[in-house]
């Protein structure tokens, strides 16, 4: 017995709808119904065309909501069609919520203003040929206008207004995070920045203490009064003072950073405290000071800002220097003023002949040192002398250097920058919002000041075609005899027509207010008569 086949159903039409899709679309339906009731108050007392195109406005309506977050001019464009329709000026009880409602959701989801303004500018020059062929005349178009523009670009304003606050207070948000962040950076770069400072400090001031401990050790080691032990254990405190003069550079190696800048504070002792405990510590040391006796309170008295740290920082690192590659060679410290300069020279002689104690040298002192001058406004020199010695020689400024961090002026942070580009968006935007209505406003009145003027002699009707005219004469042949444009309002004071009679009007002279008068019905005219105003 044969099996029948097995018809497969598509997953899609088993599978339960899923309840947080109907939840997101029901925004979306609940705005159908309401916009979907001012045409349906307004279906009663229309027939014909109107009447057909507002029972067709209920599927335009929903096209419109489907397309709104897409193509939301496009949804703005749908009711427009029905609109126009039902009148020729736009304005209708049945989509005017619609309208609204459409041009605000477009201008909270359309980010440029560019392409609403270009769709507006056709709609409103695509009123002209429809204002011309269905009512012949141009003054419904103004009309036309103003409906678009308090009925359309005014809500669409009101939303642009409401995306532009929105991402405005994004913005906000986003650069308080931003400096928020960047504070934070930039407490850390000082923190580390002063981490660095304070290690250039400690490796100075404690690799000058080793490099007098090991020179120390050093004399113990060579003294001949202490046995051979003693000596040796000299020797192993000059070489474990040695390897941490090494550690340390390194240690501090890595805490240095390129930008920071020399510290302002010298130590707490002088040039001559420092020279006197190198003396302690066995070196020959001389200072000269030939401008002492002329300064009160000695030669560091007239020294500005970072002169005096700078002068204590050469004299301690030729020290150091000379004690670790020199052992016992005599050293000569001259400072003096010359040509509004500070000159300080630090020399030491050539070691004793014999064998040295091997000395470490990170290579980044002199280094460190030329940028320490260099930031107080002054320069520095070294090298050998020819008698086989070391020199340092530094001249420095007496009227004050530069600030310890030179450099150009400080350049806006990106948060600051994003803060100016927004501000200048919404200055933009904001002169866009006034600008436009404003100039549509200038540029309608002025066109109504011209059409005024130029209209009254495309409406007149001359007197021998209004002779032609007979009662009876099927419409179209009367189309012909009279002009495309007319009045688009009777006299004052002219009766209606009869029931079932539609009635136009011309004019008959630029300067009087009465005006030709044909009616028709069942296409042929019926009547044609001369009315003038009324006065009440």
């Amino acid at each position: 017995m044969n099996r029948l086949p097995s018809l497969a159903v598509p997953r899609s039409w088993t599978r339960r709808p899923d309840p947080e899709r109907l939840r997101a679309r029901l925004p979306g339906l609940a705005l159908w119904v309401l916009l979907c009731v001012p045409p349906l108050l307004y279906l009663d007392g229309l027939s014909g065309p109107q009447r057909w195109a507002t029972l067709a406005g209920f599927p335009l309506l929903a096209l419109a909501l489907l397309v709104r977050r897409r193509a939301p001019l496009v949804a703005v464009a749908v009711p427009v069609v029905p609109s126009l329709v039902l009148s020729v000026q736009l304005f209708t009880g049945a989509y005017a919520l619609a309208l609204a409602v459409l041009g605000y959701l477009a201008g909270v989801r359309v980010a440029r203003a560019r392409p609403a303004l270009w769709f507006f500018t056709g709609v409103a020059l695509a009123g002209v040929p429809v204002c011309a062929l269905v009512a012949h005349t141009l003054w419904p178009w103004f009309t036309f206008l103003m409906a678009l523009l308090l009925n359309v670009v005014l809500p669409w304003l009101l939303g642009r207004y409401r995306r532009q606050y929105a991402e405005l207070v994004r913005t906000g948000w986003q650069l308080a995070d931003r400096m928020e962040r960047e504070q934070q950076a930039v407490a850390d770069r000082t923190r580390l920045r002063e981490r660095a400072r304070i290690a250039g400090d400690m490796h100075d001031s404690l690799g000058h203490e080793l490099a007098l401990l090991a020179l120390r050790a050093g004399a113990l080691e060579l003294d001949p009064g202490l046995d051979a032990d003693r000596r040796a254990a000299a020797g192993e405190l000059r070489a474990a003072a040695g390897a941490a003069t090494e550690r340390l550079r390194e240690i501090i190696g890595v805490l240095r950073t390129d930008d920071e800048g020399a510290p302002r504070r010298s130590a707490d002792e002088g040039v001559a405290g420092l020279v006197a405990r190198a003396r302690a510590s066995g070196m020959t040391v001389t200072l000269e000071q030939p401008d002492e006796a002329e300064q009160p309170g000695g030669a560091a008295a007239g020294r500005p800002g970072m002169t005096g740290p700078a002068v204590h920082r050469i004299v301690q690192e030729a020290l150091t220097n000379a004690a670790k590659h020199a052992p016992g060679a005599a050293v000569r410290v001259r400072i003096e003023r010359a040509e509004g300069q500070l000159r300080v020279t630090v020399t030491n002689a050539a070691p004793p002949p014999g064998p040295a104690p091997a000395a470490v040298s990170g290579g980044s002192g002199l280094v460190g040192l030329d940028e320490r001058v260099r930031l107080a406004g002054g320069a520095l020199h070294s090298g050998p002398t020819p008698e086989g010695g070391f020199t340092i020689a530094a001249r420095l400024p007496l009227s004050g250097g530069p600030p310890a961090v030179s450099g150009a002026a400080p350049q806006p942070t990106a948060a600051a920058r994003e803060l100016d580009r927004a501000r200048r968006q919404v200055r933009r935007r904001l002169r866009q919002t006034v600008a436009v209505p404003l100039a549509v406003i200038a540029a309608l009145l002025v066109l109504m000041g011209v059409f005024a003027l130029v209209s009254t002699d495309w409406t007149i009707l001359d007197r021998a075609s209004y002779d032609r005219l007979r009662p009876g004469m099927p419409r179209t042949q009367v189309d012909g005899l009279v002009p495309f444009f007319r009045l688009d309002v009777p006299p004052e004071g002219t009766p209606a027509p009869p029931r079932g009679w539609s009635c136009t009007y011309y004019g008959i002279d630029p300067d009087t207010v009465a005006a030709y008068e044909l009616c028709f019905a069942d296409g042929r005219l019926v009547r044609k008569a001369v009315v003038h105003r009324r006065d009440h």
